[in-house]
Order: C-alpha cells, then sequence, then structure tokens
C-alpha cells in the first residue's frame, strides 16, 4: 500500500507549484492514501491531492484558508496506527520529547508532524516519527536553505519502507529507510 506523505506547501504564498520533477513523479493511480501535515492554503492545492488518490486527509497548519481540517488526526494504514499534526502546536518546534509526549496522547505506531519545512525520519522507542519538510521548499523562518522534499510509505504487513524524495541540485535524489512495528 502506497501512502504520500506531504506538507507545508504554502501555494500560493511562498512557492508557485509544486516541482516540475516531483509532479512528474506522483502520478494519478498509483498512491493509495494521501497524508498532509497542512499549509496547503488553498482549497486548490486540496482538489490537486484529490487527483493522485481518493483517499486524502489534512491536518490543519497555521496558514491553511480552509478552517474544517482537523488539529490532529489518526488514521489507520494496514496494521499501523499513522497520527497527523502540523506541528506549529508543539513546543518547541520539532522537539523530540515533545514529539514523543503527543504520540503518547494520539497512541500512534508512526506520528506525522510538519512545519519545520526540514526533512526528518528516527525510531524512538518503539515508535517510527517523520517530517516530510516541504513539497515545495517554501521558505521558513527557521531554516535559511530548504530542500524541497515528500515521502513514499510502502506499507506491507508489520513493515514500513520509507522513500524520502529531496530536490537537490535540481536533481530528485531517494533514500530509504525502513521500520518494522515491534
Amino acid at each position: 500500500m502506497l501512502v504520500l506523505v506531504l506538507g507545508d506547501l504554502h501555494i500560493p504564498h511562498r512557492a508557485s507549484s509544486l516541482p516540475a520533477l516531483f509532479k512528474k513523479l506522483l502520478v494519478p493511480g498509483r498512491i493509495q492514501h494521501i497524508l498532509c501535515t497542512g499549509n496547503l492554503c488553498t482549497k486548490e492545492s486540496y482538489d490537486y491531492l484529490r487527483t493522485l488518490a481518493n483517499d486524502v486527509h489534512v491536518v490543519k497548519g497555521d496558514f491553511d484558508e480552509i478552517s474544517s481540517y482537523p488539529e490532529q488526526k489518526v488514521v489507520t494504514v494496514g496494521q499501523f496506527r499513522i497520527g497527523v499534526c502540523h506541528g506549529h502546536q508543539i513546543v518547541p518546534w520539532g522537539d523530540a520529547e515533545s514529539l514523543s509526549l503527543l504520540n503518547r496522547q494520539m497512541d500512534c505506531d508512526i506520528l506525522i508532524t510538519g512545519h519545520t519545512h526540514k526533512f526528518e525520519a528516527y525510531e524512538q522507542e518503539g515508535k517510527f516519527y517523520v517530517n516530510p519538510g516541504s513539497a515545495t521548499g517554501a521558505y521558513s523562518a527557521l531554516e535559511s536553505e530548504i530542500t524541497p522534499s515528500f515521502i513514499l510509505m510502502d506499507i506491507q504487513s508489520a513493515t514500513v519502507v520509507t522513500y524520502v524524495y529531496q530536490l537537490v541540485d535540481n536533481e530528485v535524489k531517494v533514500d530509504r529507510i525502513e521500520f518494522k512495528k515491534p
């Protein structure tokens, strides 16, 4: 089962669109689920995601115009409970201890957050933590250099293989990270 994980697009305020090299990779009909950490900003960005997959879950970012998105959400995909939260509510932003506390409250195997615009993935205490970064490479007050990135998770029984796509020097680089449910 393929799950697209992305967020912090900030279209049209900080970026005009997804990078063309990313759009070429995101083909309709191949992705079963989309989990978005928010800051799509407009309905047009949401509508684009709906062309890629029917099952789209979005949480509210601090710049989203659509107010009906929830602050956080738990989605079950295969054997995994996956929590999604934008991350502007986490203090300090991106802090591992604060994320661990949120994950315990949400009772998830995988916690996906955004807001920092910087890709991160790590395992801690048998749980998997992921920040897909900014799919557009949108400006962030936290970092001077933002690398556009998104994630595809391939979920097969008790294993998640995470493919990280990053746009570096106008080329798409892909890294692979594997997480097995304890």
